[in-house]
């Protein structure tokens, strides 16, 4: 699958408890991960942690994009039981901070918002303390079914740039780049403390001053907290890497994001937009502690 991986990208296989304890779990629920949809090449760390990237509404997709492994085609409704299965998943791994994202079902009346809402009602009935952060695809643009989800007050509301306009035609063909940014400037209008978080793919052919367009384009939106990471060729029927970008690069634009206004950056080789998301959270909230209202529930802004 094109020019050998550099040393950095890597990755050490090691299997602990933690992970059989996730990997049954998920099997015996009937639950899909982004982990292995998507082929992570963090799911070892990650469920080695015994966390997970819960992924909804089936494990395929409306769309077929060149740079994701997730088979397209969806097939029948989502499962209606899932939101509950997930917070008993939650429950069980005893987690802190749980990511939910989501295949897009262009196919669905509501792109799959209410399955969100549902899923994120269902983890805080059965777990009030996680924070739980939703990884949302774009609802084709409908502004009823961002608000829907925005006022269910995820911790953290998501939805991935991924790579720079120039490239959409190519990479990932049925998004559309201001549609993406509309979905941000629409959530933060609904409400405003929610941070909103996106991520962005480097290797792909883009330009230095491509992506600081992007970035700029992200802030100007109310984005807050962002992700950057190598795009990684999933099979030879994808697209090829343009170039493998060094760690030192990835340090530079984290410095650079920083400088423009992002409360939180992870900038790494191996970084995915789900990737110790928690540690984000709280590292952007803790330096943004003078912002009134950064990342907190209702019941915190009143204590």
């Amino acid at each position: 699958m094109g020019a050998a991986k550099p040393p950095w990208l890597r990755v050490r296989l090691s299997l602990s408890e933690n992970f059989t304890f996730v990997r049954k779990l998920v099997l015996d629920l009937g639950l899909h991960t982004v982990c292995e949809q998507a082929n992570c090449p963090n799911a070892v760390e990650c469920w080695n942690a015994r966390t997970a990237t819960f992924l909804i509404l089936g494990d395929r997709c409306s769309r077929n994009c060149n740079f994701c492994a997730v088979t397209p085609g969806p097939r029948g409704l989502p499962d209606p039981d899932e939101p509950e299965k997930i917070s008993r998943a939650v429950r069980l791994m005893e987690v802190s901070f749980v990511v939910i994202t989501s295949v897009t079902r262009d196919d669905l009346e509501d792109g799959g918002a209410e399955h969100f809402v549902r899923t994120l009602a269902s983890i805080r009935c059965r777990n009030p303390q996680p924070l739980v952060e939703v990884l949302a695809p774009d609802f084709n643009g409908s502004e009823k079914a961002i608000k829907m989800l925005v006022q269910e007050r995820p911790d953290v509301l998501g939805h991935n740039v991924e790579t720079v306009p120039r490239l959409y035609p190519q990479v990932r063909p049925g998004a559309d780049y201001q549609r993406s940014l509309a979905l941000f400037n629409h959530a933060h209008e609904v409400d405003p403390s929610i941070p909103l978080k996106s991520g962005l793919m480097l290797g792909l052919g883009e330009s230095s001053d491509e992506v600081m367009g992007v970035m700029k384009d992200l802030i100007e939106a109310g984005c807050r907290l962002l992700t950057l990471g190598q795009y990684l060729q999933p099979s030879r029927a994808h697209l090829a890497v343009d170039r493998f970008v060094t760690p030192d690069e990835f340090d530079e634009w984290r410095e650079i994001a920083l400088g423009l206004g992002f409360a939180g950056v992870a900038s790494g080789p191996l970084v995915r937009s789900s990737y110790r998301a928690r540690d984000l959270y709280l590292e952007a909230r803790e330096q943004s502690a003078s912002q009134d209202g950064f990342g907190m529930r209702p019941e915190e802004a009143l204590s």
